[in-house]
């Protein structure tokens, strides 16, 4: 649905290589998707690798880019997203977050303009992966903040999508896939994150509790990979959960050990949304196409944004990490799809 060559660039002399990950919210008649948009400076020295980035020691911040030679024995590469200098990891692009519109859903017309970019500190190496919650008469939007402090999660606000409140970080690093419940559970805002342990890595999904959006606590474990499984490796929310008769339906991503990416559902229970009542067994959704199997990064499909009208729901979703793509399916047919019972 949207491919980078679509995309204006932010900045002269750069390119776009990536559209991904996109909430996505039904608004004033059409679909809008808030796409995250990945870019970096057009490549003049193949033997160079080059890290776009915030410098927020200049007045007022601007873009500042780091060259290392691919030579440089201090220099540790083979991801195309990323390399590690010195004992640092940087990005090789910085991404910010565009609006795309569109009446039936499938063709889109890209803003050129971003919406959201890189502003604070914890936002140096980039904006990304954004969730649109609406609630209470705004819209929310919970983003991946990256910096050289890690990935943290913030959030930010807005009532019709041209301008933007922001409020800071949520989720301190490590912690990112932050899905806003679009109502209040028991009388409060909670929400699906996932933490990320270095000692014992544990990429699991948890919710938490909030009185305010501000500050969030009762934290607790909702469910965990499951190994030898397609979700293996790692878990995490991707669409904002779907109120249904039966639970909270969710959409959630799973990789396995090969870090390949497939989309799952799972159903909770509406005033325990930790609680998981059904789960599904195999993938709804797994790289086949040649847009999903090569990439940026190959074998991924990754939501952040699913929209409902009647029995239709579409999940849009990022392919191989440069793709804006789309998938329907029945509401009902997905609901009676989920086992009875959730399975370890």
């Amino acid at each position: 649905m949207i491919s980078p060559e679509q995309v204006k660039p932010s900045q002269q002399g750069w390119e776009v290589v990536s559209t991904l990950n996109a909430g996505a919210i039904l608004y004033q008649g059409e679909v809008l998707l808030l796409a995250r948009v990945a870019e970096r400076p057009r490549p003049d020295d193949p033997d160079e690798v080059v890290a776009p980035m915030l410098d927020m020691l200049s007045d007022p911040p601007a873009m500042r880019l780091l060259h290392v030679r691919r030579s440089d024995p201090h220099l540790v590469g083979g991801d195309p997203r990323l390399f590690t200098y010195r004992g640092q990891t940087y990005l090789t692009s910085i991404s910010h977050l565009r609006i795309a519109r569109s009446r039936d859903g499938r063709r889109f017309s890209v803003e050129d303009r971003p919406a959201l970019a890189p502003t604070a500190w914890y936002e140096a190496f980039g904006v990304e992966d954004p969730r649109i919650t609406e609630i209470e008469g705004r819209y929310l939007v919970t983003h991946t903040a990256v910096s050289a402090h890690g990935i943290a999660t913030a959030l930010a606000s807005t009532h019709d999508f041209r301008s933007f409140a922001r409020h800071g970080l949520i989720f301190a690093p490590e912690n990112r896939n932050v899905t806003v419940f679009p109502e209040k559970v028991n009388g409060r805002y909670v929400c699906y994150h996932r933490p990320v342990g270095h000692h014992i890595e544990a990429m699991d999904m948890w919710a938490a509790y909030s009185p305010d959006l501000q500050h969030w606590g009762e934290h607790v474990s909702v469910m965990s990979r499951r190994p030898g499984h397609w979700d293996s490796a790692r878990i995490g929310a991707g669409a904002v959960p779907i109120r249904t008769e039966r639970g909270w339906l969710v959409i959630y991503h799973g990789a396995d050990e090969s870090q390949r990416y497939s989309l799952g559902a799972m159903l909770c229970n509406l005033e325990r949304p930790e609680s998981v009542l059904a789960r599904s067994a195999e993938p709804l959704l797994s790289p086949e196409a040649p847009y999903e199997v090569e990439g940026f990064f190959g074998n991924v499909v990754f939501t952040c944004g699913a929209t409902l009208r009647g029995d239709t729901l579409v999940i849009y979703y990022g392919a191989a990490d440069k793709f804006i793509c789309g998938a329907a399916v029945s509401l009902t047919e997905l609901l009676d799809s989920l086992p009875e019972s959730p399975t370890s």
